[in-house]
């Protein structure tokens, strides 16, 4: 399967094992001429990107954009840190920034502990137990997904339900009605053939897949993501990074309105 974008890709500014350059060669290598350099939030404790390294970063993908004519996009895979759908980037930072994902991560700042407690800690400990958490709980954070979709101007929603549990055909609508796209990550199985199947069935979001990828050998990698769609028997049509398709974006859109 032949991506013509990976979207979510990290480096060396976050816990990545490679350079941006590295990255934007191994998407050339593979035929993809849209790369996102999305390296994790601000608000990650151990392996966030840092203000003061912005700067250094969008060098960084100038050059490599410069030296591989790869579309090299500067972007962050954000952390949801309040479950009234805030994250780590703020409005502030969006003049750096070409894509903006999101999703749920384990050690983040959070806004405030009841934040964290109900956002990390009871999906924590329900991810490592096996079993999902007490049905509020998973109302909680599906409210959560929600409120960051309607709340901010996010591309993609990264990794659903890795450890953390929702109502992932709630979200989808939301994600539907707000113009954000639905990773299907090939790093880590996030969700099951059956959940993938009921989303495209109850709702009309559109999906990506993206590598996730922490080194360079990994970019453009659709393994995981090709044995869930055909195991959930999705219709290929519904991704948008694939079959000479481009998504469109709602970050750019709202960029060119408002900054």
């Amino acid at each position: 399967m032949q991506l013509t974008g990976d979207y979510h890709t990290h480096t060396i500014y976050s816990e990545g094992k490679g350079s941006v350059l590295g990255n934007a060669n191994a998407a050339k290598e593979k035929g993809i001429m849209n790369l996102g350099i999305t390296d994790h939030g601000f608000n990650h404790i151990f392996f966030g990107l840092r203000r003061r390294k912005v700067p250094y970063e969008k060098a960084d993908i100038e050059e490599a954009k410069d030296i591989t004519g790869v579309n090299v996009l500067m972007g962050m895979e954000s952390n949801l840190i309040g479950v009234d759908g805030t994250t780590d980037m703020k409005v502030s930072d969006y003049v750096n920034m070409d894509i903006y994902l999101f999703g749920i991560h384990i050690m983040p700042l959070f806004k405030s502990p009841r934040d964290r407690y109900y956002i990390m800690w009871k999906n924590f400990w329900a991810s490592r137990k096996g079993v999902p958490p007490k049905e509020k709980f998973v109302e909680t954070t599906t409210k959560a997904y929600i409120n960051c979709v309607k709340k901010n101007p996010v591309d993609i929603l990264t990794h659903i339900n890795y450890k953390c549990f929702c109502d992932v055909v709630e979200v989808a609508k939301a994600c539907s009605d707000y113009g954000t796209y639905l990773e299907i990550n090939t790093k880590k199985e996030h969700i099951t053939p059956e959940q993938l199947s009921e989303i495209e069935a109850k709702t009309s979001v559109r999906f990506v897949i993206d590598s996730d990828a922490h080194w360079p050998e990994r970019v453009g990698d659709t393994k995981i993501a090709e044995d869930m769609i055909e195991k959930s028997g999705i219709s290929l049509d519904r991704i948008d990074n694939i079959e000479g398709r481009t998504p469109t974006f709602r970050f750019a859109e709202y960029k060119s309105r408002n900054l």
